[in-house]
């Protein structure tokens, strides 16, 4: 995927020997079409030995989980958030307007996604059915200190900013994402 390689064409494939062999055993062999370029090879190998020294996984792990953390100790405070998903540094939160009925909060989503680009320069996007849940996916790199910054900046939207649109969100419309 463009992630992988840095928007370079690299792919992987990585399963077990047992699949592995129920390929063979059919005659299917593994290709791509960018197989041998050595420009995408040398990112690759590049990108592997970055996440290695640098630790980027154990730190995904991390950050990721203090981010779950704060998310869940903020949902204790903010009625707003339903739900808390996903692992490492992919996640999602869900918003809605009644945690019992789960009515999907999607004006208000959209509202948080936008004034978290516009006001505190943080890159976010909304998915899921019901248009309602902020998806958080920033680089392997993001630190501790980021993270901090942008759990501040969504708890500092919702309790400031959302409560001065509440009249207005249905005139503001859908997040492009």
């Amino acid at each position: 995927g463009k992630p992988f390689g840095n928007g370079l064409p690299l792919a992987a494939v990585v399963t077990t020997s047992k699949i592995a062999s129920a390929f063979k055993s059919l005659g299917v062999e593994y290709f791509n079409t960018f197989a041998g370029n050595p420009v995408s090879c040398s990112a690759g190998l590049a990108m592997l030995h970055i996440l290695s020294t640098e630790k980027l996984q154990q730190n995904a792990l991390q950050v990721g989980n203090y981010l779950k953390e704060s998310f869940r100790d903020m949902q204790q405070r903010r009625e707003i958030i339903g739900d808390i998903r996903g692992s490492g540094l992919f996640l999602g939160l869900e918003l809605v307007k009644d945690r019992k009925t789960k009515t999907p909060a999607m004006e208000e989503t959209s509202f948080i996604c936008s004034v978290l680009k516009e006001k505190y320069l943080i890159l976010t996007s909304v998915d899921g059915p019901g248009d309602n849940v902020i998806v958080i996916k920033p680089p392997m790199c993001f630190s501790k200190e980021d993270a901090i910054y942008f759990v501040r900046s969504f708890e500092r939207v919702v309790v400031e900013d959302l409560p001065l649109a509440k009249d207005r969100l249905d005139e503001i419309g859908k997040t492009p994402t």
